[in-house]
């Protein structure tokens, strides 16, 4: 991935690790502009970072990626890269059954992507070099119980992005995935926010910025904090990465 000189789109670019990466793009000199469905966010962002735009976006909306992807066309004709970062993750408890919460997550952490990617895809296709970056999770595979859909949408994600990479091969988009561990963020509030065991914001942001600058054919972006989910299968300890993952988060969200 070139690191300077793009023109790029971040969803859900006015909070946790969207606006982590928007902050350290812009600060490369790339054209930024960011989504989210906060306009106040939205705008403390933007004015924390003088020429950064945005745009309000519903990544849940069919009907809005489409009239948001259009006039980005048309606004940004340069646009080359994307970042597909918006989700909700929410725990559910599967005895009493929270169908909404499923559809929630996979209207917005499956489809949404995958609608803003075919949305922008011809666009891309048609730039001299272009990028498209999802974001997933370590949960993609070694799921976390409390968050079934959520851990099923980010592993769909996964081999979503495998897929394109294989179709897209000879073109001029590259496709990144970026894989976080647990993350310091208001994704799931205050209680993740200030967790000592999630891995500090900023020390994420710097890591992936440091592996994109040194690795620009980079396929998957892995900090060290997410290899223990990422190959537990690889080197035989699913099993029991995945029973002890569970008891000790299970057991932490409880206490």
């Amino acid at each position: 991935m070139q690191m300077t000189d793009n023109t790029m789109l971040i969803t859900c670019g006015n909070s946790g690790i969207g606006q982590g990466l928007a902050a350290a793009f812009h600060d490369l000199g790339n054209q930024v502009i960011i989504t989210g469905r906060n306009q106040q966010t939205l705008d403390e962002t933007v004015a924390a970072h003088p020429g950064m735009k945005a745009v309000v976006l519903d990544v849940a909306d069919a009907a809005d990626i489409q009239r948001v992807a259009a006039q980005l066309i048309q606004d940004y004709p340069a646009l080359n890269a994307v970042i597909h970062n918006a989700g909700i993750m929410a725990e559910e408890d599967l005895k009493q059954g929270q169908p909404d919460s499923a559809e929630a997550h996979v209207n917005t952490n499956l489809l949404g992507p995958i609608r803003l990617n075919s949305a922008l895809l011809p666009h891309l296709l048609g730039q001299p070099s272009a990028t498209v970056m999802t974001v997933t999770s370590g949960l993609a595979f070694v799921p976390l119980s409390l968050n079934p859909t959520y851990s099923a949408t980010k592993a769909a994600i996964h081999s979503y992005t495998q897929a394109m990479r294989y179709q897209l091969q000879d073109t001029n988009v590259q496709v990144i995935e970026l894989v976080p561990p647990y993350v310091r963020t208001h994704l799931q509030g205050e209680r993740q926010a200030n967790d000592p065991h999630a891995m500090p914001l900023d020390e994420f942001v710097a890591e992936t910025m440091a592996i994109l600058s040194s690795n620009p054919d980079v396929s998957e972006v892995l900090v060290q904090r997410v290899h223990a989910q990422r190959f537990a299968e690889k080197r035989g300890e699913y099993d029991a990465f995945f029973k002890q993952m569970n008891d000790m988060l299970t057991a932490a969200r409880k206490s």
